[in-house]
């Protein structure tokens, strides 16, 4: 990571750093996971589709709306955002998507698959923030946990019966 900028946060430089780095990583999975909700969204056919292709799009506008948050915080800690295609394609610990999917139900196991392999990484991040003792990224990540928590319950209780 380069040298930090100036930043309102009392945190030790050595802790913003470390959490720049990690809400980084966050972000890079983040904007990874869009992309495969969108193709889902975008390739989805069979009887749930009425149901199945807005619920997508629910879940890309708001992650959407995090990664934004993601990034203004890892700035605001005095780091970079890095959000560019090809660093997310290098950086992004999620399993690539299998684009020729198309059945409703194979969409959804893959995407619950996905939203919890970037809940995991976004309880490290916390974890990291609440040792570090930034309880502004705790409190972020923690809202991003708790409704992509809810996404995944969604899609799993799509899967049951």
């Amino acid at each position: 990571m380069s040298k930090l900028f100036r930043s309102p946060s009392p945190l030790p430089e050595a802790a913003r750093a470390r959490l720049s780095e990690t809400l980084n990583a966050r972000l890079a999975d983040g904007l990874d996971l869009h992309s495969q909700i969108k193709v889902a969204h975008w390739n989805i056919k069979g009887p749930n589709f009425s149901s199945l292709h807005p619920l997508f799009e629910t879940f890309a506008v708001s992650l959407a709306n995090h990664h934004d948050a993601i990034a203004e915080r890892a700035v605001t800690l005095g780091g970079r955002a890095y959000g560019t295609a090809r660093h997310v394609a290098a950086t992004s610990k999620l399993p690539e998507y299998p684009q020729e999917t198309s059945r409703d139900l194979e969409h959804v196991k893959l995407l619950a698959e996905r939203i919890e392999g970037y809940l995991g990484g976004l309880r490290e991040s916390r974890k990291l923030g609440e040792q570090d003792g930034d309880t502004d990224t705790v409190d972020l990540l923690t809202g991003i946990v708790s409704e992509f928590e809810k996404h995944v319950w969604f899609l799993r209780a799509s899967l049951e019966g």
